[in-house]
C-alpha cells in the first residue's frame, strides 16, 4: 500500500452509492489510515432486498482480499441483521478463514461499542417506518445479550433519510429516551440520516451515551489497528475511546 497509508488500510463495502457516511468516516479516521471503498449496490431496502445482497457482499469481500487490505468492513447493519446474530457470526468466520484478514460488520462494531460504554439496556432509534424490520433489529440485539427497551422508527425510510433535519433527529432521539427512561444509552441504526455531530447535543442534554454507526466503526478500526487517537466534538465514544 502507499506510504500515505502508513498505519494500514481498511477496505469497506458500502451498502449503497448514495451514502454520505463514507466522507464522515474518512474524516474521523486518524492520519495514516487508508480506505478503499467498494459498493454492494443495494437497490431495495426490504427484508428480501437485504437477503439478496449477500452475494454482492461475497464478491466485494473477495475483491478487497485480492487488493491486500489490512482490515475488511462490510458495512450496513440490516443486510446482516436480517439473517440473525448467529448467522452473521458464521458468515464472518467463513470469510476470515478463507481470506486470513480480520473482518467485521457494522453490527459487530456497534455491539462492541455498547459493551465498551457499559450499556446493557438501551433504546434504539431508526429511520425505518417498517415495524417488521425494526422488530428484526430488536431480535438481533436481544440475541446478542442486550435488553432493547424499544426500537423507535421515524416515519421515513433510508431513501428519504437525506431529508431529515438535525432538529427532527434531536426531537426523535429525545422523545425516544423519554419514552424509555430506564435506558442506559441510545443506539442509532443507519448512518444515512444522522451525522456524528448530531449526537453531541443529545449526550449533553440527556446525559446518556449515544452509539452512532460511523463513530462505532472509527472506534473499532482504531482498536483493531492498535491506534489511540481521541476525537473531540464527535461524541463520548470517540472522545474517550473506552
Amino acid at each position: 500500500m502507499a506510504t500515505a497509508n502508513w498505519r494500514g488500510t481498511v477496505g469497506v463495502v458500502k451498502p449503497t452509492y448514495g451514502s454520505g457516511s463514507l466522507v464522515e468516516f474518512i474524516r474521523l479516521l486518524p492520519e495514516g489510515v487508508g480506505v478503499i471503498p467498494l459498493y454492494a449496490s443495494i437497490k431495495e431496502h426490504t427484508q428480501k432486498g437485504y437477503f439478496d445482497a449477500l452475494e454482492s457482499y461475497h464478491q466485494r469481500v473477495a475483491e478487497l482480499a485480492k487488493l491486500g487490505v489490512d482490515l475488511m468492513h462490510p458495512e450496513g447493519a440490516p443486510p446482516f441483521m436480517v439473517r440473525g446474530y448467529k448467522a452473521e457470526q458464521e458468515i464472518v468466520k467463513e470469510w476470515e478463514d478463507q481470506y486470513k484478514i480480520p473482518i467485521f460488520t457494522s453490527a459487530m462494531t456497534q455491539t462492541a461499542a455498547l459493551r465498551a460504554l457499559g450499556i446493557k439496556r438501551f433504546v434504539g432509534c431508526t429511520y425505518f417506518r417498517d415495524n417488521k424490520l425494526n422488530d428484526i433489529f430488536t431480535r438481533y440485539f436481544t440475541d446478542a445479550g442486550f435488553e432493547v427497551l424499544g426500537m423507535e422508527g421515524m416515519d421515513t425510510s433510508p431513501g428519504e433519510a437525506d431529508n431529515i433535519s438535525p432538529q427532527e433527529i434531536y426531537a426523535h432521539l429525545k422523545r425516544s429516551l423519554l419514552k424509555h427512561p430506564a435506558a442506559e444509552g441510545i443506539y442509532l441504526l443507519g448512518s444515512g440520516a444522522w451525522r456524528v455531530v448530531d449526537v453531541v447535543p443529545v449526550e449533553e442534554d440527556l446525559e446518556v451515551p449515544v452509539v452512532h454507526p460511523v463513530a462505532a466503526r472509527v472506534w473499532y478500526v482504531q482498536k483493531q489497528m492498535r491506534i489511540r487517537h481521541p476525537v473531540a466534538g464527535a461524541g463520548r465514544l470517540l472522545a474517550e475511546l473506552p
